[in-house]
């Protein structure tokens, strides 16, 4: 018996032996592998100074506000498939003259850029092949951010916490799958209006008919905790397409109450964009119409709302007649400068509510690689809604 014992202690011992550079080999190799990852690592700067100057009837004294965004981005290399990635945005005024949201100056008009420090971005990665999860704070931008963006205008952007899954099972074919449970607003870092909670399921799907033509499925079901009256269930489709020298852009969703919302509607979107080139020049025509139904109007709350309607923000809240918006749009390059001028006629789906024009105008020069300059003009003339508001504003853009 003793000797079983033996032989048996020597079979023990020997086999740890032996297996004792395999677990050394594997650890040095886990070792090795993170070491990689964490050596192909990037980290990237980027500041933005801009003036806005915003002078709104109705108020007597002009907003003047000159602010600047200093962001660090750090990504890791990937290991078995993760990587991570934080990025940090820190946000000072240098001229405060006007109303943040968060400033208590309503002695002026609004520029949504509120001072602070705030972890835009914190998320964990995991990519394998055509599959790919992400958990954490992170952006999303569905399409042309018309119903999920980032904002990112704003100098604090809108990010999303939650867990994000994007598939592509086919040649073509993509799904791209969210689900939130906190949205870090443009108002933050801090503050009551910071944050919106909830729980919130963001679905796209895109098919690549061939190079030329492309189709979007998407589904937006929207559950606030605090702002009941924005929780609403939307299904929309849209179609990107060129025709020889001819771009067509359209789509069609409809959206309905959801959660606590205490409204009662069905309401319908659609936008319809044509394009072509005359020369050098880009000409767009289009219609955007944001539906209404028992008082209440189309609402897409996660949107980049600063790309439609105007620069000069006068509709970021649908009114409850609904929006029409017809718009035109020129673009062209001279001496590298790209230049652009888009006139909007503003009225309500329902109700021939005129609310009025507004013109927009841009020009942008990338000095380098690393340096870019920006000047935007908008002029808002009101009929019936709102009031005449003209905005200026002055960027200088660095990211290294």
């Amino acid at each position: 018996m003793k000797t079983n014992m033996k032989y048996t202690s020597l079979a023990l011992l020997s086999a740890s032996i032996l297996s004792a550079p395999f677990a050394f080999a594997e650890e040095s190799s886990v070792a090795s592998g993170v070491k990689k990852a964490l050596s192909e690592s990037t980290v990237k700067l980027s500041f933005r100074a801009r003036y806005e100057g915003v002078d709104q009837d109705g108020i007597d004294d002009n907003a003047s506000a000159l602010t600047l965004k200093s962001r660090i981005t750090v990504n890791t290399g990937s290991f078995e498939g993760l990587s991570a990635g934080v990025e940090v945005d820190n946000v000072t005024d240098l001229i405060d003259n006007y109303n943040s949201t968060r400033n208590g100056e309503t002695d002026y008009p609004v520029v949504a850029d509120p001072t602070g420090t705030d972890v835009n971005q914190f998320f964990l990665k995991y990519s394998a092949d055509s599959f790919s999860a992400t958990a954490g704070r992170q952006r999303i931008l569905h399409n042309n951010q018309r119903f999920v963006g980032g904002v990112g205008w704003r100098q604090n952007e809108q990010t999303y916490d939650g867990y994000r899954f994007q598939v592509t099972p086919v040649n073509g074919f993509s799904a791209d799958y969210s689900y939130v449970y906190n949205i870090n607003r443009i108002f933050g870092p801090d503050g009551s209006k910071a944050d919106l909670h909830g729980q919130f399921h963001l679905l796209n799907t895109a098919y690549k008919i061939n190079k030329e033509h492309k189709i979007n499925a998407y589904a937006y079901l929207l559950d606030f905790d605090t702002a009941a009256s924005s929780s609403t269930d939307t299904y929309g489709l849209s179609y990107n397409g060129n025709f020889g020298p001819v771009m067509i852009n359209a789509a069609y969703a409809t959206q309905s109450d959801a959660g606590d919302n205490a409204n009662d509607f069905s309401a319908d979107y659609y936008n319809i964009e044509v394009g072509t080139k005359v020369s050098s020049v880009t000409l767009l025509a289009g219609i955007e119409s944001l539906g209404s139904d028992n008082g209440v109007g189309f609402s897409t709350p996660l949107a980049t709302l600063h790309k439609f309607q105007g620069f000069a923000d006068k509709f970021l809240a649908t009114p409850g007649q609904g929006i029409e918006d017809i718009y035109v749009t020129a673009k062209t390059t001279v001496s590298d400068i790209k230049l652009s001028a888009t006139y909007h006629d503003l009225s309500s789906d329902v109700d021939s509510i005129d609310y009025g024009s507004e013109i927009d105008l841009s020009a942008a020069y990338a000095v380098n690689k690393n340096v870019s300059v920006l000047v935007k003009f908008s002029s808002y003339n009101a009929d019936d809604y709102a009031t005449d508001t003209d905005k200026l504003w002055l960027q200088v853009a660095a990211n290294f």
